[in-house]
């Protein structure tokens, strides 16, 4: 099938990569020329395991271009996908000036029936907008068709080809006997295509993404109780996750989410329940824990060493706001840091993928080293923000040497408290008893 992929940033390039995987021979359009560019090359502008193979095969095979002409990619496609970038704006709605930019764009340059496709991440009516757009440019006829993404940045190549289920809302008959066709060979397992109205499938999305942060931010609150009373939230969280109901999955507690979802989706929903004129405090709840829940590790840290940190070195472990990926967008390891930094800390971190973008976010305001361990020569305290697996189990005895204070704060409940005790480390986590 032709499928032209509007956006080059995350969706769109995994969205691109991934069907030309199964044999569509797919455009992906960007206005960013440098970034088009670096494609070209297969230079992959993110990281994200997998995806770098899949570009650098499909384009040698030919099934993959990408182009800066938009007009040329539309005229290609009989499937066109939006995948621009929403970002919310100050008072949490959805800034969906490129997507209507893309559809202005379509309905100029449409020269055939086609499914236009919206898979950014786009609030509820976003597609009747799309649809009036293109109308008022053209006469061809074409179908509207939401399909939301759920990808995890760390695993998206993954879930692209292997997903629990596609979302696709669509208009009529045409739109959904397409997306059978470009779905079908990711749902051979028997996995389901969801086919519904336009309106359900934009709201899917949001709802989902809500829930994982509901989870996320309940065993936050959780594990801040568990402190106080003195219960330790690893057995709490194992008592509940055995409850068939419940499920082990997102309960495990943290220094709050971050990255380019749920954020902005939890805000998007607000924003959408407002609009329909309902009461939305469980939604706003979730924001405002995750919100608190991102400065618990600095509290830990002044908790610890006093609120004056001039002349102390901390050493950070982790700045990505997930393992698995080089994104640091709404990432703890923010707040963390410019808390520390406000109060005349020294701040040396590392982080495997990340420290790129953490170059461009704080400049040289702070350090940043290729090796883990040094970070933590003279350092007052080790505070750890991502679970990248090779902090996992790390080398203790040479971290208690290279420390100047034994003082390690663990945002990811990565190791035992007994343990950290017998190698005379004193040690805070986040819902756990402290040596």
């Amino acid at each position: 099938m032709r499928v032209t992929v509007v956006g080059g940033g995350y969706v769109g390039l995994v969205t691109a990569a991934c069907l030309a995987e199964t044999g569509n021979d797919v455009v992906c359009a960007d206005v960013d020329a440098a970034k088009i560019a670096r494609l070209e090359s297969n230079e992959i502008p993110i990281y994200e395991p997998g995806l770098d193979a899949l570009v650098h095969q499909n384009q040698a095979d030919g099934r993959l271009r990408f182009t800066t002409d938009i007009a040329g990619a539309i005229k290609h496609a009989r499937v066109i996908i939006i995948a621009v970038g929403t970002p919310h704006e100050q008072d949490g709605n959805t800034d969906l000036s490129q997507v209507l930019a893309v559809a202005c764009e379509i309905g100029r340059n449409l020269e055939h029936p086609a499914v236009v496709v919206t898979k950014s991440t786009v609030p509820v009516g976003t597609s009747d907008r799309v649809r009036a757009e293109i109308r008022r440019q053209t006469e061809v006829p074409f179908f509207m068709c939401s399909n939301p993404e759920f990808l995890k940045q760390g695993g998206a190549v993954e879930d692209f080809m292997k997903p629990d289920r596609v979302v696709v809302g669509v208009d009529g008959s045409e739109a959904r006997e397409a997306m059978e066709e470009l779905y079908g060979p990711y749902v051979r397992t028997g996995n389901p295509i969801l086919f519904m109205d336009i309106a359900s499938a934009e709201l899917t999305k949001y709802a989902a993404n809500a829930m994982l942060a509901a989870r996320i931010s309940f065993m936050n609150q959780v594990a801040d109780l568990c402190e106080r009373v003195g219960a330790d939230v690893d057995l709490v969280r194992r008592g509940m996750a055995t409850d068939r109901r419940i499920g082990p999955a997102f309960l495990f507690p943290g220094p709050g989410y971050g990255g380019s979802c749920f954020p902005k989706d939890v805000k998007a929903l607000v924003a959408t329940a407002r609009r329909a004129g309902m009461m939305a405090e469980l939604f706003e709840a979730i924001e405002s824990v995750n919100e608190r829940q991102k400065r618990a590790l600095l509290r830990k840290v002044v908790a610890s060493l006093g609120e004056e940190l001039d002349g102390f070195t901390i050493a950070v472990w982790g700045l990505a706001f997930k393992a698995g990926t080089d994104d640091m967008r709404e990432s703890p390891a923010i707040p963390l840091v410019e808390g520390l930094l406000q109060r005349g800390a020294r701040v040396v971190a590392h982080d495997p993928k990340a420290a790129p973008n953490a170059r461009h976010l704080f400049g040289d305001r702070i350090e940043l080293v290729p090796d883990p361990y040094l970070a933590l020569s003279g350092a007052e305290a080790l505070v750890i923000v991502t679970e990248w697996l090779q902090y996992r189990t790390p080398d203790f005895e040479r971290i208690r040497e290279l420390l100047r204070r034994p003082l390690v704060i663990d945002g990811r409940n990565l190791y035992e408290p007994e343990r950290m005790q017998r190698y005379g480390l004193t040690y805070h986590c986040v819902g756990r008893s402290s040596s």
